[in-house]
């Protein structure tokens, strides 16, 4: 019987293959014109009876994102399908795709952090030599 380390492991390389997966079929195969832009599949989490498995999408563009997401949802069984001619395992998990707003986020903190940044620094000093 295998150790819960190794079950950790094993779901964790299935999450990473999934996801990759999932992203390759989502930039190759799929035809909607929703899902555009900039986005990525930033990481699954495949339960480990590998009946569910929860698809984080980062998304740059604010307005993109909600037609994204439901241009996901709604093309799930076709993924899911496609998913499990790819994967060798017993079952092809459930789709369900959530918005993974931590880029996003972190761009934003990157640009607060700048702006006090700029707000701190002191003014340049002019050359002598200009004088």
């Amino acid at each position: 019987m295998p150790t819960t380390r190794n079950t950790y492991n094993r779901i964790d390389r299935i999450s990473e293959e999934v996801r990759r997966e999932v992203d390759r079929i989502i930039r190759d195969e799929l035809r909607d014109p929703r899902i555009d832009g900039t986005f990525s599949i930033t990481r699954a989490e495949v339960t480990r009876d590998l009946r569910y498995a929860k698809i984080y999408v980062s998304v740059l563009e604010e307005d993109r994102r909600q037609p994204l997401m439901d241009a996901l949802k709604s093309a799930s069984g076709f993924i899911r399908h496609s998913l499990a001619k790819e994967m060798i395992i017993r079952q092809s998990p459930e789709l369900i795709f959530t918005e993974d707003r931590n880029i996003a986020y972190g761009a934003h903190i990157a640009q607060v952090l700048h702006e006090v940044g700029a707000d701190q620094l002191p003014p340049p000093e002019e050359d002598e030599t200009d004088a």
